[in-house]
């Protein structure tokens, strides 16, 4: 039984420290800038649509129209006759070719205007200012490098002011030396 409830406890205190690690992971979420970033994008991009359908139905249409008889988006083709309005409903089948153009003209003129004021802008900016921060890695791998040599030619110049006596003792060594020696003691002589 006393088992039974610390595992009740320990589920509870799950469940809650869960709802609170998934209710973080959401805020964090919704605090991170490419959220705000794309919320923002989404509302710029829907006022564009409308600039771009009003200039598309407002000017674009009219003079395509003008070639013709009627403005382009009233521009149909009749498949099965009558094509009449009769109380509201169509009679017949009608292709709305007009329409269809008008919406790939939408579709070109914001993919242009998109393309040329935006995406293309900002890849040039991108590409400086990658060519910045390279040119700046190149400076720093320089001044890295540099670094390194003064450090190995004060390593030099300090070990040629030690001399070779104050070395560590693995090379060969000569020089003037004096001293005494005696020598005593028993020996046998081939003579003897």
């Amino acid at each position: 039984m006393a088992r039974h409830a610390a595992r009740v406890t320990q589920t509870k205190g799950t469940s809650v420290a869960k709802k609170e690690t998934v209710l973080g992971g959401f805020k964090a979420f919704l605090m991170r800038g490419n959220v705000i970033d794309l919320a923002v994008a989404v509302v710029i991009g829907a006022a564009f649509t409308n600039i771009v359908n009003s200039v598309v139905k407002g000017i674009i249409n009219p003079v395509v129209g003008a070639f013709g008889t009627k403005d382009l988006e009233s521009y149909s083709t009749c498949i099965q006759d009558p094509c009449k309005v009769v109380d509201g409903e169509m009679q017949g089948i009608e292709l709305q070719w007009g329409l269809v153009l008008s919406a790939v003209l939408s579709f070109l003129i914001t993919a242009a205007v998109v393309y040329f004021l935006m995406v293309l802008p900002m890849a040039k900016i991108l590409a400086k200012r990658a060519a910045h921060d390279k040119a700046k890695e190149g400076v720093q791998e320089t001044m890295e490098v540099s670094e390194l040599e003064v450090l190995k030619e004060i390593r030099d110049h300090l070990v040629a002011q030690r001399g070779p006596s104050e070395g560590t003792g693995t090379g060969p060594g000569s020089g003037p030396g004096t001293g005494s020696g005696s020598g005593g003691g028993t020996g046998t002589h081939p003579t003897s």
